[in-house]
């Protein structure tokens, strides 16, 4: 089935006085997420792919032995992490719902724990990629990084959290310091009640 650029779930300006300019969401939501749609579109056109979900074009192409993944995978995979991105951030109240604190304490400790690893992985990855929380196939909560496009669907884990750490994602408002960009969006922008409904 043809990619489709998912509309905000709230208005541009709507995380502005949390961290996430007007100006980052347009550029990053309208410009970078719809480039993966458009290309993404032009390049399964008339393929095996072309009738198939986001999720199976993603598992289907990924090449675990490849260090450079094919054009393919790299904008459908961009177009399911932003889609879930959009999904886990919004403004309004940012309780933990009580199962996913319960879930993140008997998993790391505690949440500031959860919190400090996630930061962590997602400063320590050397150039572009995301950083995530997932659900194992096990059942296991664990906070993993990946390079550049790749996604949990790789590994057959449940994605629950993802924070972009391409530059283009906070260099508008944070310019160079990726760790005060990853406290801010675990402490100011995630959607927790989002989060907890994937667990």
């Amino acid at each position: 089935m043809a990619f489709t650029l998912p509309d905000l779930p709230y208005a541009h300006d709507a995380l502005a006085a949390l961290g996430m300019s007007k100006e980052t969401l347009e550029y990053h939501h309208d410009i970078h997420h719809k480039a993966y749609v458009d290309n993404g579109n032009k390049l399964i056109a008339g393929t095996e792919w072309e009738g198939k979900s986001v999720e199976e074009i993603v598992v289907g192409t990924y090449n675990k032995t490849a260090v450079a993944q094919n054009g393919i995978f790299n904008n459908a995979s961009q177009h399911w992490n932003h889609a879930l991105f959009w999904e886990i951030m919004g403004p309004g109240e940012k309780a933990m719902p009580g199962a996913l604190e319960k879930a993140l304490t008997e998993s790391f400790g505690s949440v500031d724990t959860f919190k400090e690893e996630f930061s962590a992985a997602g400063a320590g990855q050397f150039g572009s990629g995301w950083a995530w929380l997932v659900k194992d196939a096990d059942g296991a909560l664990k906070v993993t990084k990946t390079e550049n496009g790749v996604n949990p669907l790789c590994f057959g884990q449940t994605a629950l959290l993802g924070c972009d750490v391409w530059e283009h994602s906070y260099y508008i408002d944070f310019r160079n310091k990726r760790p005060a960009y990853l406290t801010n969006f675990l402490d100011k922008l995630v959607n927790w009640e989002a989060v907890a409904a994937r667990l």
